[in-house]
């Protein structure tokens, strides 16, 4: 342990904490902390504060994904998030301020931020930021760091009283923690003061995230805590939903799943259920969006069409609702014994022939909903070895003394990754823009399509959106080439957009633009075609087939708007955090947005704000919940003006 005066055992007031730690550890302080969820926003604040405060000091904190409520701009949109982000966060939320003052260029001089992985785009003009990225593989990270010389490691966790004593446990966050720690050890090198910040909220999960007491030097329990970061459950969209209908036919009856987040990652969870509890009406949806069966053809070949009798094993760095809405709709299942846990269960007497045993989840860290929390904590109390939280190292590689068992139990594996953008010859763009600028990070990604192609029957499949809304207009997601990659074309493998399925594994060159081109959107399928010839990588004499030409937004449009209308694909598949009118003016603010954004739309808004309109039916909920029912400015009646546009349009 590394400390230079003495600091208490035991907390209850953070600036008390701060102060001693910062006194204790000496002016330099070098501080690791987890990604996203374990982060101790409270003791990071005050102890940012105290260095902020003495240029006699200086802060280096090495962490990943720090999540910041959305900060709106001011008009629409302010009117719009302020009273959800409210609702939704709670008055007691808090924000690490370091990356506030990152995010607006204001972080001082005596402070360094280096994280592997940004909130998405929340820091593309940070040029601080983007100076002190680290672009890392995520098995990577627990090896570089213990090269930093860290004096000081934070950790939210849970704690638990039991008849031997204290322990923590790592909960949502075992991913680096373990991992470095481990390192530190073997290597000689000194260990950092570890201080557990105990959360009455955070799910208490055994396994790999248990930890006895003596693990934490220091233990900070504050009299109150702010809630747990939720993150809000997005939309999903017709073209979402189509890119997740064709991915899920991918997934094997028995195998093992990988799965990210956000809309994309929804729509595969919500396809993967309407597969196995409505398997007639997802084949006729697949049949609407592949009327030639390409997508029927390698499901037979690499997946599956009926529904799961085996189950799923899921193996995924990062937990989220996804997972629980799969073992709840009894997909989840398919268990796996370790031997670590092997010995936990025997020694806890759990090891019952009649009933089944191991894990059927296995993760580095999670993040969600309330809900998914809620499931997690209730998960660990009725079946506490369904759920195995470990190190990253655990998850994310087949090296080392579990290789074997890994492999097993990744049998039939999917590994389910989104990217931003893919070329034509098999590339994908994920984290960072032509110009260098970092969107997030590279993550895990790299690791489990790495993964895809050591295991013998395991498949990588990377989703994209195949367009792009900019100010230019609309843009292709599949270009032609781009100055920045994320997994080399060497490592191509399976491609998914909303127009179907690209199998790249093992293909030739021109193979391979010719299913990249099959997946494009027809509007640029000309320019792609015209770019592969000229570089010599399509025959000269290739035409593209007129099936492709239908691969336009409103075909998918077609295929899929009567299941929209049934209900079958709704546009929050598992609960919305937004009331049914803020459901009502998202669509209608994501147009005024998409408005702004060329000048054919703007010339259309100033029309909306030069007409005044009256009210007509429905639209004065709407009005009311954004404070514009009876604006007295100038700039609230054209704002109302343009909402007014906007929902008309939606109608």
């Amino acid at each position: 342990m590394i400390a230079c005066m003495p600091i208490e055992h035991r907390y209850a007031d953070t600036d008390a904490c701060a102060r001693d730690l910062a006194d204790g550890l000496g002016p330099h302080l070098r501080i690791a902390a987890p990604l996203g969820l374990g982060k101790p926003h409270g003791l990071l604040n005050a102890l940012y504060r105290l260095v902020a405060a003495d240029t006699g000091r200086s802060m280096r904190l090495y962490t990943a994904l720090s999540l910041t409520r959305p900060q709106p701009m001011p008009g629409l949109e302010q009117r719009f998030l302020g009273p959800f982000l409210e609702r939704h966060f709670g008055a007691d939320a808090v924000d690490p301020h370091y990356a506030l003052d990152q995010a607006r260029g204001a972080l001082p001089a005596n402070v360094e931020v280096h994280e592997f992985y940004l909130q998405s785009g929340a820091l593309l003009r940070s040029a601080s930021a983007q100076r002190s990225y680290i672009s890392q593989n995520y098995t990577h990270v627990a090896r570089d760091l213990a090269l930093q010389d860290i004096n000081l490691l934070v950790q939210l966790v849970a704690r638990r009283e039991g008849p031997d004593g204290v322990h923590y446990s790592l909960s949502c966050n075992p991913d680096l923690t373990l991992d470095l720690l481990r390192r530190l050890q073997s290597s000689g090198r000194p260990r950092p003061l570890c201080v557990a910040v105990v959360h009455p909220e955070l799910p208490y999960l055994g396994g790999d995230a248990e930890v006895a007491e003596a693990y934490f030097d220091v233990e900070l329990r504050p009299a109150t805590s702010p809630p747990l970061f939720a993150l809000p459950r997005s939309p999903v969209g017709l073209a979402e939903y189509a890119l997740g209908l064709h991915a899920s036919a991918l997934v094997r009856d028995g195998g093992c799943l990988q799965i990210g987040i956000g809309a994309l990652s929804d729509a595969l969870v919500k396809a993967l259920l309407l597969r196995q509890h409505d398997n007639t009406r997802w084949r006729q949806a697949l049949a609407a969006l592949d009327p030639a069966g390409a997508t029927r053809v390698l499901a037979e070949q690499q997946g599956g069409l009926a529904p799961f009798e085996a189950g799923l094993y899921g193996a995924s760095e990062m937990v989220m609702d996804g997972f629980m809405h799969l073992q709840r709709g009894g997909i989840l299942k398919r268990r796996s014994w370790d031997n670590l846990a092997l010995e936990r269960a025997a020694a806890a007497g759990r090891l019952n022939p009649a009933t089944p045993g191991g894990h059927y989840l296995r993760g580095a860290f999670f993040l969600g909903s309330r809900e998914l929390y809620a499931w997690l904590a209730a998960t660990e109390a009725a079946d506490p070895d369904a759920i195995d939280m470990c190190a990253v190292s655990n998850v994310n590689q087949l090296y080392g003394e579990h290789q074997a068992l890994a492999m097993l139990q990744r049998r039939g594996a999917r590994f389910f990754n989104t990217c931003m953008m893919a070329t034509v010859l098999g590339a994908a763009v994920s984290d960072t823009l032509e110009d260098g600028a970092v969107v997030s990070g590279v993550g895990g990604q790299y690791n489990f399509v790495a993964m895809a192609h050591e295991l013998p029957d395991a498949r990588s499949a990377l989703l994209l959106r195949a367009t792009r809304e900019s100010r230019g207009g609309i843009g292709s997601n599949i270009r032609w080439n781009y100055g920045q990659t994320t997994i080399a074309r060497h490592l191509r493998d399976i491609v998914v957009t909303e127009y179907g399925i690209a199998d790249l594994r093992g293909k030739s060159d021109g193979e391979c633009v010719e299913a990249m081109l099959s997946i494009a959107d027809a509007r640029f399928l000309d320019a792609l075609c015209a770019q592969a010839k000229a570089h010599g990588k399509l025959a000269a004499d290739f035409v593209v087939p007129e099936a492709w030409r239908r691969h336009r937004p409103e075909h998918l449009h077609e295929a899929l708007a009567p299941l929209r209308h049934e209900g079958v694909l709704p546009a929050f598949p598992f609960g919305s955090d937004f009331t049914e009118v803020e459901q009502r003016l998202l669509p209608a603010l994501e147009w005024l947005k998409a408005c702004s954004g060329h000048w054919r739309g703007r010339w259309r808004l100033l029309g909306a704000v030069v007409r005044p309109g009256d009210v007509v039916d429905g639209e004065s909920e709407a009005l009311a919940r954004m404070g514009l029912d009876a604006p007295a400015s100038w700039s609230g009646r054209a704002q109302r003006r343009l909402l007014q546009t906007a929902l008309r349009r939606q109608r």
